[in-house]
């Protein structure tokens, strides 16, 4: 996991060894680093923030030529475990069970859009819970995707628990406040909320989330994101927090990122923590983040480094973490997937460094900042990165 981002902070690191440390070639690794960041997927606030703060470690810092290395590596330790730091910790499990001699259920809204694993990721953590003896009902508040109710519905006869739902086209809000209801009736421990997952864009989508959220008044919201859509999943994570204020994030199909930026950025723009990664597709593969874990994957041996699972007695095979293959859902979904998801199946290109990007963005890019035709591999890759950069910040003219 997290190759591109492990090796972008190492490549930093070996550079600024060989280089005296004056502003400008600070500045010149810099530049590299943004580059490889980006690529990997971590957002412009955190690249931003990564790069003030190691150049105002470095510039006029007296440090042995043979040590620069191990001193740019360790303010990079430093400045990312201060991102995680800041969203703080949450412990999912005591906060269900400090609430369990209330006579009112603990109840957690899941949100986020179709095709990232949303309702798979509620059913594991519905297993989670009843694993550790907390007694759950599930509530299919998404009436609106054909197929949704009936998927949730396989996951709770697999795992043995209690389903409340209406028909499609039914008061989402509704199906939340019967479920809780039932809770209250049956002593019931926990109450999951499936919910709707159109694009983040949609404003009747938040409308009804806000809705649901006033209803039925969920003690923990959770934002479900796929790892391998990148700023993708950090823009609609943006969205989703702008509307809904989630408390935690659940990355899933995290055993085949590469890049690693998601976790980091989606910490970084939301100031919420990463709580579980998804890992494959059992019940049982779903991991709690630690952020100690995530640092030595990036910045040390990573051959013998495992996150702990947050389930116990475990067989050597289902300790194994996927490598190849993206996490795929429990229950086929009947409906077409989202665009993103579309995306994220199309293979991606290494030669070209403007795949992907539309033609007319680039030649109108060229056209409005006067940009001549790069010379050189390194020059394209330099303006690939640059009008991306500029597609992401709205395409903005020229001043």
């Amino acid at each position: 996991m997290f190759e591109n981002l492990r090796n972008a902070f190492s490549s930093a690191a070996k550079s600024f060894g060989e280089k005296e440390l004056k502003e400008k070639d600070i500045d010149e690794v810099l530049f590299q680093l943004e580059i490889a960041l980006l690529e990997s997927d971590v957002a412009t606030e955190v690249i931003d923030s990564i790069k003030s703060d190691l150049k105002e470690k470095l510039i006029g810092t007296k440090v042995n030529k043979n040590e620069i290395e191990k001193f740019v590596k360790d303010s990079l330790i430093e400045s990312i475990s201060a991102l995680f730091d800041a969203a703080g910790k949450i412990d999912l499990l005591a906060n269900i069970a400090s609430k369990k001699d209330s006579t009112e259920p603990y109840i957690i809204l899941f949100v986020g859009i179709n095709g990232t694993g949303k309702t798979t990721t509620l059913a594991k953590i519905a297993s989670l819970l009843k694993n550790s003896k907390i007694s759950v009902v599930v509530a299919a508040a998404d009436t609106f995707r054909a197929g949704a109710i009936e998927q949730l519905r396989e996951h709770t006869n697999r795992l043995n628990l209690k389903i409340v739902a209406q028909n499609y086209g039914s008061d989402p809000a509704a199906v939340a406040r019967d479920a809780v209801l039932y809770a209250r009736s049956h002593k019931i421990d926990c109450v999951l909320v499936d919910t709707a997952g159109r694009m983040q864009t949609s404003k009747n989508l938040m409308e009804q989330i806000e809705k649901i959220t006033n209803v039925v008044k969920p003690d923990f919201k959770i934002f479900v994101g796929d790892s391998l859509a990148g700023n993708d999943t950090v823009n609609q994570a943006k969205e989703f927090h702008e509307h809904t204020k989630f408390d935690a994030a659940i990355l899933t199909k995290s055993d085949a990122d590469a890049r690693g930026g998601a976790a980091l950025s989606i910490v970084k723009v939301t100031s919420t923590p990463v709580i579980y990664v998804g890992v494959g597709q059992e019940y049982d593969d779903l991991k709690a983040f630690d952020k100690e874990l995530f640092l030595e994957t990036i910045f040390g041996k990573t051959d013998q480094t495992e996150i702990p699972s947050v389930q116990e007695n475990k067989t050597e095979s289902e300790e194994k973490e996927v490598q190849a293959e993206p996490e795929p859902q429990e229950v086929p979904e009947p409906v077409q997937a989202s665009e993103i998801s579309k995306e994220i199946e199309k293979p991606e290109s290494t030669d070209d460094p403007f795949a992907g990007l539309d033609s007319k963005d680039i030649n109108l890019y060229a056209e409005w900042y006067d940009q001549s035709p790069p010379e050189n591999d390194q020059q394209a890759k330099e303006l690939s990165i640059k009008i991306k950069k500029w597609i992401a910040d709205g395409k903005p003219k020229p001043d």
